[in-house]
């Protein structure tokens, strides 16, 4: 009974994996060029999310850097901070979801940090000004970060109806959140106004 309990769950789980789908998305600048490191996530147009449960993260700290330098989590997500340099570093944010500091360290810290709030959070180190990384957490668990040809997909999407959002840490206006309506297995393109890179 035990077996064909499994069995009869397998084929679900299978027959749900067919009919995921995927939204490939384009991200160009203002003069036409690919923009990699832009996040872009799916909401349904109907607003039902899954109860699923958030995948954790890892920014590392390597050469006195976040790496990655962007990141993207659900809404829940724990992330933990590995100090990968012969150095000690102090990681701070000041954004509202998510204030914190963890004080000088080495190594791996005790517990991750868990962002419960949607926003976007910028993180530097006390002692080094240069280190910044942003961390956007949106409340879905679709989401992907453009490479450099600035192309990313979205995958695992029940077929629906979406709104597909863009942003990029250097969009001119920081709370733009360009969006465009996309059936799953739909295809997005966005063109982002960018500052300069620093």
């Amino acid at each position: 009974m035990n077996m064909l309990k499994t069995l009869v769950t397998l084929l679900a789980f299978g027959a749900t994996l067919a009919h995921a789908a995927s939204v490939r998305v384009q991200v160009l600048d203002q003069a036409g060029a690919p923009v990699p490191d832009a996040i872009v996530y799916a909401l349904p147009v109907n607003g039902k999310l899954p109860a699923t449960k958030p995948a954790g993260a890892v920014i590392d700290q390597i050469k006195r850097r976040f790496v990655p330098m962007v990141s993207v989590v659900q809404t829940g997500a724990s992330v933990t901070f590995p100090n990968k340099d012969n150095i000690e570093h102090d990681v701070y944010s000041f954004s509202p979801p998510k204030r914190f500091e963890l004080n000088l360290y080495h190594g791996v810290p005790a517990n991750p940090v868990v962002f419960d709030k949607p926003g976007l959070v910028v993180m530097g180190c006390n002692i080094h000004d240069s280190m910044v990384a942003y961390l956007l957490i949106v409340d879905t668990p679709w989401f992907a970060k453009s490479d450099a040809s600035g192309g990313a997909t979205i995958e695992n999407l029940p077929a629906d109806a979406y709104k597909v959002i863009a942003w990029h840490f250097r969009q001119s206006d920081p709370n733009a959140q360009p969006t465009q309506k996309v059936n799953a297995d739909g295809v997005a393109k966005f063109t982002l106004q960018l500052r300069p890179a620093e």
